[in-house]
């Protein structure tokens, strides 16, 4: 056979290889409307820039007519690409291939793009479309799946790893995408369970459908495992570009500056109008955020979950950052079990690469009551004390209006490795509210003058700032302008924590 000859038989199963499981089942595919695998990947990386591994792998099952059924590829497309010129590592699982099911030599493409991945110092995407364990294959397909979390594992802290669920995903399924940083699921099309409606039905009697049981809604704003929710997959994979711009892509890495168009000293009039005069009042987070960041982009993380703490992606004179923001309009802003463990694993990633803290605070403290006790509001609020204390990152703290008691302590206050610290003059930093305190003190004889008393012995900021907690009291108008200059002073910190294998977060 000339070398012609065998480069078209090359073309022939390359070509092959791109129809997965046929003709048919990519048209049921996009009945669901759904894309294919290789449709998914050219929305998610630059034109041109994928490169495919392993599209000649086949499984290596012989059992229940398998021997007969060697597509190539095996159902998961894997290889490296780019988004923005930066280099990523993406593996695509494909429904059309015997239902996206996991077999050993699937896994084992899967562990092989991860491990370059973590070699290379590369971000690890992963967009999930699959009906389980290939139950032909038995406990090597179990085995792939433990290789798999493994390395998910291994990664954590190491590269971002970014999952999509774009389908459905159950049983050992789930851990894989937990374990990675931040989770994408669709309206419609993705589900995530351990076991589905009618095993729930079976042991537990209660009667459920698949979107209450484990739809996207569900893990935004219920369970908290989806990071972000989105309408179409269109949305969601251009979602994570955006996301991508933000992370650098290992542990080494500073994450991505871009030069800002938005002017670096910009003061912001409306800044003086946010926080209302009434201490009781509550406001909007996001306006005081919009206005100090660049371009007022905001790419809020959890946006569905717990909404009495913000996180999320900003940039200030180009470089990012990762703001954490109590909420007054939501639960008064308050620190409750939720929003201590969503606040926990956002600073956590943020620490992990390198990306610098910006906090803004207006915290009445953790929030009372027998439900909060009993699940363990003391573990859990520790846990965002903990991240907040482990976190070596440049940490910047702006007091907007309240911080009170325990919560003031946790909120990245100076006393635990703030690097900078500030108010604006309305901030009021005490043990608790001046009516409640004034009522303690003075029990039946708590008089409006005495409340008067207090106020204006404790309810601002200059106390604090007497003994250095604060590093100034500052102009709102001027906030966005004396943090970019801060984070630019921040760039050469040096701080670490004592050798350890590791600590034992109060899990």
């Amino acid at each position: 056979m000339s070398i012609r000859d065998k480069l078209e038989s090359l073309q022939q199963k390359r070509a092959a290889s791109e129809q997965g499981g046929g003709a048919d089942r990519i048209t049921a595919q996009h009945k669901k409307g759904k894309m294919t695998a290789r449709e998914r990947l050219d929305v998610l990386l630059d034109p041109g820039s994928f490169v495919e591994l392993d599209r000649f792998v086949t499984h290596r099952a012989t059992d229940f007519g398998l021997a007969d059924q060697q597509i190539l590829g095996d159902g998961v497309v894997t290889g490296w690409g780019r988004i923005d010129g930066r280099l990523v590592y993406v593996f695509a699982q494909d429904f059309t291939v015997f239902g996206g099911s996991l077999s050993e030599t699937h896994a084992e493409k899967i562990c092989k793009v991860m491990d370059l991945a973590v070699r290379n110092g590369a971000p690890i995407i992963g967009l999930n479309d699959s009906g389980g364990a290939r139950i032909q294959e038995g406990v090597a397909s179990l085995g792939g799946y433990a290789d798999i979390f493994l390395r998910n594992t291994l990664a954590s802290g190491v590269v971002p790893q970014i999952s999509a669920v774009l389908g459905p995903c159950a049983g050992g399924a789930v851990y894989s995408p937990a374990i990675t940083d931040f989770v994408y699921m669709v309206r419609g099309l993705s589900y995530m369970f351990v076991t589905g409606p009618n095993v729930v039905k079976t042991v537990t009697h209660e009667e459920i459908d698949f979107e209450h049981l484990g739809g996207a809604d569900v893990h935004a704003g219920t369970s908290g495992v989806a990071h972000f929710v989105s309408d179409s997959e269109l949305e969601c994979l251009t979602a994570i570009r955006t996301l991508v711009s933000f992370l650098p892509s290992n542990n080494l890495d500073g994450p991505p500056t871009r030069v800002s168009t938005d002017p670096v000293d910009r003061r912001d009039e409306e800044l003086l109008d946010v926080v209302p005069d009434n201490p009781t009042k509550p406001y909007d987070m996001h306006d005081v955020i919009r206005r100090v960041v660049d371009g007022g982009e905001f790419l809020e993380v959890h946006r569905e979950y717990a909404g009495n703490l913000l996180v999320g992606f900003a940039r200030l004179g180009g470089r990012p950052v990762g703001v954490v923001a109590n909420q007054p309009a939501i639960l008064a802003g308050v620190l409750d079990i939720t929003a201590s463990l969503k606040g926990a694993r956002f600073i956590r990633f943020c620490d992990a690469f390198n990306i610098p803290l910006v906090t803004f605070e207006d915290v009445p403290g953790f929030l009372p009551g027998v439900a909060q006790e009993h699940g363990g509001i003391i573990k859990h609020g520790a846990k965002l004390l903990y991240a907040y204390c482990e976190a070596t990152v440049p940490k910047l703290t702006v007091i907007t209006r309240k911080a009170y008691g325990g919560a003031y302590d946790v909120m990245s206050s100076k006393h635990i490795r703030g690097d900078y610290n500030v108010a604006w003059p309305g901030a009021e930093i005490a043990v608790m509210g001046e009516r409640g305190a004034v009522e303690i003190l003075y029990k039946d004889d708590a008089t409006e003058e005495r409340v008067a008393e207090y106020r204006a012995k404790f309810a601002h900021p200059y106390l604090a700032a007497g003994r250095g907690f604060l590093d100034d009291v500052i102009d709102p108008r001027d906030t966005r302008p004396l943090l970019i200059e801060a984070l630019a002073t921040l760039e050469t910190k040096r701080d670490k924590n004592p050798a350890k294998k590791h600590g034992n977060i109060p899990l």
